[in-house]
């Protein structure tokens, strides 16, 4: 008891690193990557500053810098030319994914992992992440088999782990039998398991050009509302074979990393998501909070909850905050 304890004893720039009990390390973060099938030079996404669309032409050097920068992993989305009702082009040999994936191979190799955001919003024209009826009932079944064919044909063109992200039910099941039916049975997938119909996505869908054209994704996406559910979420992913199992968003979802965590002692991973990452650049360019301060404790809370990775469009620039020190 005071005065023979004192809490502050420990706190002086000094003392701090090295009673530190959490530690963010380059090796944690993932950094997400669009590429535009239409587009010939990059081009700055307005609701996400300093985050560009990619073209194919440059998509290779914008992976070649991650990597330079010690981050192991990224994620790509594509956004295509060509959209139609049942998101024909997400499995094409010679689609944006697939071109982007083997481009960046070519250049990089395999110092860095290639992760593939594996959902059919951004392919569809109307915008869901599932086949559609006529009466716009948004169909699981009939969606599982083009999401194993657009998994095999990621792993074709040399991706290192699938990120499977419709939160359809069955998802992981069909995409783990296609793949092991087509010789890869080593490719690991990444399960966006608890994944939240949530607000926070908003600039994430400018970027991607994936906003929905009626309706919206609560029949299919998780009730920010509820816990207990995520948990069965992730056993069901577990089961059906994901080897990482994914938070998403992140920073409004702690908890049910925490819980994740604590239960499966599973690969967990949480997605920092758009508006999470837009809030903080809004705030810092009006000058209301520091930029690099919020970034670091938004990233470290994540990392405090249990998440063993970090999916963040911060993660260059943490990267070389990380390097600086």
């Amino acid at each position: 008891m005071f005065p023979i304890t004192r809490m502050r004893r420990l706190r002086s720039s000094k003392f701090r690193p090295l009673v530190r009990e959490t530690r963010l390390d380059v090796q944690d973060l993932i950094c997400p990557i669009f590429v535009d099938e239409t587009i010939s030079k990059p081009f700055e996404i307005n609701s996400m500053p300093g985050i560009f669309r990619q073209s194919l032409d440059t998509v290779a050097d914008e992976a070649a810098s991650i990597a330079e920068l010690g981050i192991p992993a990224i994620i790509i989305f594509g956004i295509p030319a060509e959209k139609d009702e049942t998101g024909t082009h997400a499995y094409g040999e010679n689609d944006v994914v697939q071109k982007a994936v083997r481009a960046i191979k070519s250049q990089v190799g395999n110092d860095l992992i290639v992760m593939t955001d594996l959902c059919l919003c951004e392919y569809t024209s109307h915008g869901h992440c599932g086949m559609v009826s006529d009466s716009h009932e948004i169909l699981n079944d009939p969606t599982l088999d083009i999401l194993g064919k657009t998994a095999v044909s990621h792993a074709r063109a040399g991706a290192d782990i699938v990120a499977p992200s419709g939160m359809m039910d069955g998802m992981v099941s069909a995409i783990r039998g296609a793949l092991d039916d087509n010789d890869f049975k080593d490719m690991p997938i990444m399960s966006y398991a608890a994944k939240y119909c949530s607000a926070f996505y908003g600039p994430f869908r400018e970027a991607a050009g994936s906003g929905f054209s009626f309706g919206d994704r609560a029949s299919y996406q998780m009730d920010p509302a509820n816990t207990d559910e995520a948990l069965r979420e992730v056993a069901l992913d577990i089961e059906e074979g994901a080897d990482i199992i994914m938070v998403k968003p992140a920073m409004t979802y702690l908890d049910i990393i925490y819980r994740i965590k604590k239960n499966f002692k599973m690969p967990t991973a949480a997605y920092h998501v758009s508006g999470e990452f837009a809030m903080i650049k809004a705030a810092a360019r009006n000058g209301w909070i520091d930029e690099k301060r919020a970034m670091n404790e938004s990233l470290i809370s994540i990392k405090r909850a249990g998440a063993d990775m970090i999916l963040t469009y911060f993660a260059k620039d943490m990267a070389l905050e990380l390097r600086s020190r």
